[in-house]
């Protein structure tokens, strides 16, 4: 009787074991987040450039030009606003407005959405180079560095570690697009 109790505690340790090992790991989720990322920038058609576009004033950016960002791997960014179109500088420290468009990267996706007062009645506010702000991740910080003018819009491919907490937690890279606005 023990040695079949012994043995059946064995089996179901094994079979517990081998049901856990097949799950994913940490590892195995940044791999899958990468994938997806490259997966989008595939299918949208995006050309990864190492440095900014070198554009005239009044010129917009190539419309599928994004910079690797250095930041944070799979991070990329596309600054979508003509430079004649740009006001007040922005710096660390600034208080900012901003109005934003979140996306999946998958071929079907839904879009979460606070560009418009529809969407959202107040944008969301925090402070440049802010990390213990809620309102915004380390992602858009550095997208807003980047950006450096009031009245900018960028757009930003988000891997999880770069992203808000619930996006880090589950390992879920987001599409942005940005609009930001210095309070004055």
């Amino acid at each position: 009787m023990k040695r079949n109790l012994f043995v059946s505690g064995i089996m179901i340790f094994l079979a517990l074991f081998m049901v856990g090992c097949k799950g994913n790991t940490y590892s195995k989720l940044l791999k899958k987040e990468q994938k997806k990322i490259k997966n989008y920038i595939s299918r949208m058609d995006i050309r990864v450039v190492s440095s900014a576009p070198d554009v005239k004033q009044g010129e917009s950016w190539p419309e599928k030009d994004y910079i690797s960002m250095p930041t944070y791997e799979y991070f990329y960014f596309h600054l979508s606003t003509p430079l004649d179109t740009l006001r007040d500088v922005i710096h660390a420290g600034d208080v900012v407005n901003v109005r934003y468009r979140k996306y999946g990267l998958d071929s079907y996706t839904d879009t979460i959405s606070c560009w418009t007062t529809d969407d959202a009645g107040e944008p969301i506010t925090f402070t440049v180079g802010s990390t213990a702000d809620y309102n915004t991740c380390p992602a858009w910080n550095a997208a807003i560095l980047q950006m450096k003018y009031s009245g900018s819009e960028c757009k930003i491919i988000c891997p999880s570690t770069a992203g808000f907490d619930a996006d880090n937690s589950s390992v879920t890279p987001y599409g942005y697009d940005l609009r930001v606005t210095k309070r004055k």
